[in-house]
This record gives structure tokens, sequence and C-alpha cells, in this order.
């Protein structure tokens, strides 16, 4: 998990999640266009990405095409955040009951 928390911890490197958020399988030249950033440094963020397992690729003839892995993501969610979402979804369920009369 360091590798995906150290991944995130660059702007630049949200931003490319966030393009393949928007739209999956893009390459290289398609990323390069939505970023202010020179082609060696998208290169060399997406390395990172894929070394920490964020973002996988896949080679479509002679274009490396570059797809968003949220299974990491997902990880994090479950370890950091699930539980804390947990009560405050049970705290909303009971607060309906009692605003819709049900707890009587």
């Amino acid at each position: 998990m360091d590798k995906v928390f150290k991944a995130l911890a660059d702007a630049g490197r949200r931003k490319l999640l966030d393009q393949l958020r928007l739209r999956n399988g893009q390459s290289l030249t398609e990323l390069c266009e939505h970023l202010d950033m020179t082609r060696q440094a998208v290169s060399k963020h997406l390395r990172r990405l894929e070394a920490a397992n964020l973002v996988v690729t896949q080679w479509q003839g002679r274009e490396k095409r570059h797809y968003l892995n949220p299974v990491p993501i997902h990880d994090i969610y479950e370890r950091w955040i699930d539980k804390y979402e947990r009560h405050r979804l049970s705290a909303l369920a009971e607060l309906k009951r009692r605003l819709e009369g049900e707890d009587r």
C-alpha cells in the first residue's frame, strides 16, 4: 500500500488517473493532449502508477493503452474508509426510521 499512497501523493499522477477515469484505455499521446506536462513527464508518472498497480497497460498493435485499475483504491477504501462509512450509514438509517415514525 505504500507504493499506492506515494503514487497518489503527486498531483500530476492524480490528474493522469482522473483522465483515465474519464476515458479508460488511452495512449500516451492521448493522455499528453489533456495535460500540461511533457511527454517524458507523463511517461515517468505512468511508470510510477504502473509500479503501484494503479494503471495497467495493454498493447494494441503498435500502441500501448493505459487502463485505470481500481483495485488498489478499493483496498484503501476497505481498510481506511469503509469502517467509518458503515457507522454513518447506520446513523442515517436510524434517523430515517425515527423521522418516518417506524421507531414507535
